[in-house]
């Protein structure tokens, strides 16, 4: 099993910045973060992959988000850059202890969720 905590998540103005963190109870291979907004689907956001850093982003932050992480500290991180309104959402941190899924995104296929932290960005 994996805990997984989701922190940084707060309310700001279109434009701002906000930095997620996620810490895990152990090691995984893959992490990515989530977004869900009120009456939408959960949908990917960003992945990394262990072997060589990799990094996938969906389109719709593509240059303005940056995931990173930190694996002797067993954290995840989501610089969020240029908020926009509809950045609004509940984000959360998700793991799985073999090769990121293809395609990515698939949110069934990860095994591990925090319990997610709210951004809100008004414009």
């Amino acid at each position: 099993q994996v805990q997984l905590v989701e922190s940084g998540g707060a309310s700001v103005q279109a434009g701002g910045s906000l930095r997620l963190s996620c810490a895990a109870s152990r090691y995984t291979y893959c992490m990515a973060w989530f977004r869900q907004a009120p009456g939408k689907e959960r949908e990917g956001v960003a992945v990394i992959y262990t072997v060589a850093s990799s990094t996938y982003y969906a389109d719709s932050v593509k240059g303005r988000f940056i995931i990173s992480r930190d694996n002797a500290k067993k954290m995840l991180y989501l610089q969020m850059n240029s908020l926009k309104p509809e950045d609004t959402a509940m984000y959360y941190c998700a793991a799985r202890d073999f090769n990121c899924p293809a395609p990515w995104a698939s949110r069934f296929s990860y095994n591990y969720w925090g319990q997610g932290t709210q951004v809100t960005v008004s414009s």
